[in-house]
């Protein structure tokens, strides 16, 4: 299975599993935890949540879901900027980890910037690492002159989590090789894109139907998932709400594109000629 490594040399399998709205509806929840738990029998071992989804029900659905099987799990959640003060960082991580079911997290993410000076959330975030309540620490929705200022605090960011798909490609202007180049793994979200319109997309279709997988003629999704996994620095993140999805998304790891086929989808989703605003859901 391919995987991505971390600065401190943790190799984890580049296709993990995202939780945004989980555990929203009772009645998706036996889906959704068997779904995850597939996932981790399948050798999919990252899990990524936060505490602003659901006001933390993701997190109590992700720790039912890994409950006596915390051995097998990069877990990842994230801090609320409104909450990444020094001591807002240290009492977010602390309930991040009791609704979790664990003593520790394996990443922890300043959600997005805010208002709080950066020098103390990397303060707090070395507290906890110190601690053995993080294993490492990262940020998201950074761009790339938030990485550089980040890089003349502190050398030991792991992660940068950030929008990246088909239609979502301005990072690759500049900042997914600064965070490469600097040894932070580029965690992307939403690979999928939104609300299923890049899954319509005619182009995609077309080449979907020219590949196989296990379960036969590939699907637009599995197209454009093996696109985001094709970067060896990309860790991709896509909700696994469902086993069915889920089975679709590990097919998707047989799957490496052709070179007139990664041509044809830079011909119709291009990629960025000038530096453009960080794009965030």
């Amino acid at each position: 299975m391919k995987t991505v490594t971390f600065r401190d040399g943790c190799s984890v399998p580049a296709l993990g599993m995202g939780s945004w709205n989980m555990g929203d509806s009772n009645a998706s929840c036996a889906e959704e935890i068997a779904s995850l738990r597939a996932g981790l029998d399948a050798g999919l071992s990252v899990i990524d949540t936060a505490e602003m989804y659901g006001s933390g029900r993701s997190e109590r659905l992700v720790g039912e879901a890994i409950d006596g099987q915390r051995h097998a799990v990069f877990l990842i959640s994230k801090v609320l900027p409104s909450n990444a003060t020094f001591d807002g960082t240290i009492r977010s991580c602390q309930a991040s980890l009791k609704r979790l079911g664990t003593d520790y997290l394996d990443l922890y993410l300043l959600h997005w910037r805010g208002g709080v000076p950066l020098e103390e959330t990397v303060e707090a975030m070395e507290h906890l690492k110190s601690r053995g309540a993080i294993r490492r620490w990262g940020v998201s929705n950074f761009d790339t002159e938030d990485m550089e200022e980040l890089d003349a605090l502190d050398t030991s960011c792991s992660a940068n989590q950030i929008l990246y798909n088909l239609e979502a490609r301005g990072i690759e202007y500049d900042l997914l090789d600064h965070d490469r180049d600097n040894k932070v793994v580029s965690i992307a979200y939403s690979p999928l894109g939104q609300g299923g319109e890049l899954l319509d997309d005619s182009v995609l279709g077309q080449i979907a139907r020219t590949y196989e997988t296990p379960s036969g003629i590939a699907r637009p999704a599995q197209i454009a998932l093996a696109w985001t996994l094709r970067n060896p620095n990309v860790l991709s993140i896509p909700k696994a709400g469902r086993r069915a999805h889920l089975r679709a998304n590990l097919e998707a790891l047989s799957i490496t594109l052709r070179d007139d086929d990664l041509r044809q989808l830079d011909a119709h989703f291009r990629p960025p000629q000038h530096k453009t605003p960080l794009q965030m859901i």
